[in-house]
């Protein structure tokens, strides 16, 4: 195989931390949710991370196979809901991923076409595929 990109960034203090490049042009807070027993803070936190990661490369994916078929849209969003849930077979956590999928300027039939065409393509949905639950709607 041959690596197209690779990239590395550096945790310290875990979700109560600071995750940076090791050039630091990327460096944001880390704190954990409320829900996790957090404080209410403007840091991000992992399922936001994945969120933002997984949503543009699932985009990415779809534009992609868009123009590959040479099919012109007016615009297209993907909305990633990540989520931590109960895992009964360990009593630990786990992942579940919803993908949201708009696709202005395609019928119904079609979009679901390129849709399944993205997630066939999109190395985060290939990374992930039998061991997170997602599910993709188009909305």
């Amino acid at each position: 195989m041959k690596t197209l990109y690779e990239t590395t960034v550096i945790n310290t203090g875990g979700r109560q931390g600071v995750v940076q490049s090791p050039d630091n042009v990327f460096m944001l807070d880390v704190a954990a949710p409320p829900e996790l027993g957090g404080k209410v803070t403007t840091a991000t936190n992992p399922e936001q991370l994945f969120a933002a990661g997984y949503s543009a490369c699932f985009n990415s994916a779809l534009e992609f196979q868009l123009k590959k078929h040479k099919v012109e849209i007016e615009r297209s969003t993907v909305s990633a809901t990540v989520m931590l849930v109960t895992d009964p077979t360990d009593n630990g956590v786990k992942l579940e991923v919803e993908l949201e999928v708009k696709i202005e300027g395609l019928d119904e039939e079609t979009a679901q076409k390129f849709v399944k065409l993205a997630h066939d393509y999109c190395p985060y949905s290939k990374g992930i595929k039998g061991n997170v639950n997602v599910s993709v709607e188009l909305a």
